[in-house]
């Protein structure tokens, strides 16, 4: 049987008619703008989100990263949440390469960052103080849609204070699917967008940088920087052009299939579902199981990320169906029992 893969939506593998796509995309050198499908999908994703501009990247970190130094100098310092993607999990990039300080916050329950707490958090113009000049927001945030009331409150603050706007929006259209919005709703008010292909729209690779004409002129020099400029990408840019158009719709499928793996795992004995959000769900696992589970899970063709933490992460995604989340469910029972 088919191995069900639940440890992350960057798992998914191209449909065959991506492939199709991929195989008959007119290709060009990007290095020299000459890319036609490259250039298609930049054009087609910032008119549907309402930006000037867009540049194709390999990565979502480099998308995060060549954004940040966009929008930043050498001494500047950005408002981040503390367990955020471009804080946390991207290597300390605009730190190490962009000599720009983070400054991590605390997130509250829901994913947002208190307005108070960055109120408190901005520098003094002050030679003694890193500049505070721009404000990075996440959307989903461990899978949680950050409310929209949230999003202008924030927007609100960072005009205030004169501060950029940038949003890690890698599962953006996960956020407007739970909204019941568009994603060019959902990216409203931001600077700058970091948008990832390779996760729930299931490309195998790309992301793509949002923002004025002006910032992406600056964002595709440190592209070229950190090594990411790339010739013929018009089979990749294939590949997310095909998702846009085909798999955003079904991010609804995904959510349902949270919900009813959710459903399904709380009834066991021995565990605790905390949460479900968009298309994830966490578990809490005793820590002395945790090793048992995972080689009982692997014996059933069940892959979750397991680690040293009570805490796990299970995220559903196309390649899921709806037999894949009872053999999941299964497999769980078959190891804690039902209550």
């Amino acid at each position: 049987m088919a191995i069900i893969d639940l440890r992350s939506d960057t798992v998914t593998r191209p449909t065959r008619a991506m492939r199709e796509a991929m195989l008959d995309a007119p290709v060009g050198d990007d290095v020299y703008g000459e890319d036609p499908t490259v250039n298609a999908l930049q054009e087609q994703l910032a008119a549907e989100l309402g930006f000037q501009a867009g540049l194709f990247v390999p990565s979502g970190t480099q998308s995060n990263l060549i954004g940040l130094m966009a929008h930043c100098e050498r001494g500047d310092e950005y408002l981040v949440g503390a367990d955020a993607h471009t804080y946390k999990f991207e290597g300390g990039g605009a730190a190490v390469l962009g000599s720009i300080q983070p400054q991590p916050i605390a997130h509250q329950s829901d994913g947002s960052l208190a307005i108070a707490d960055l109120e408190a958090a901005v520098k003094p113009v002050d030679p003694h103080f890193a500049r505070t000049r721009l404000l990075a927001l996440e959307n989903t945030w461990h899978g949680r849609a950050l409310p929209r009331q949230y999003l202008q409150e924030a927007r609100a603050f960072a005009r205030r204070r004169g501060l950029a706007f940038h949003l890690d929006g890698a599962r953006l259209f996960n956020a407007a699917t739970a909204y019941g919005v568009s994603a060019r709703e959902a990216a409203a008010g931001f600077d700058s967008v970091s948008v990832c292909f390779s996760k729930g729209l299931g490309a195998p690779v790309g992301s793509v940088l949002l923002g004025s004409t002006a910032l992406i002129d600056r964002a595709r020099r440190w592209r070229k920087v950190t090594g990411g400029g790339w010739r013929q990408a018009g089979m990749l840019a294939a590949a997310c052009i095909h998702a846009l158009d085909h798999h955003v719709a079904r991010l609804a499928d995904d959510h349902a299939r949270a919900v009813r793996l959710a459903e399904g795992l709380s009834s066991l004995r021995g565990m605790t579902v905390d949460a479900q959000h968009t298309n994830m769900v966490f578990v809490r696992v005793p820590v002395d199981r945790l090793q048992a589970l995972d080689a009982h899970l692997r014996a059933a063709d069940v892959r979750v990320s397991i680690g040293y933490l009570p805490t796990v992460r299970m995220v559903t995604h196309l390649d899921i169906d709806d037999d894949g989340i009872e053999r999941a469910v299964a497999a769980f029972g078959s190891f804690f029992g039902s209550n």
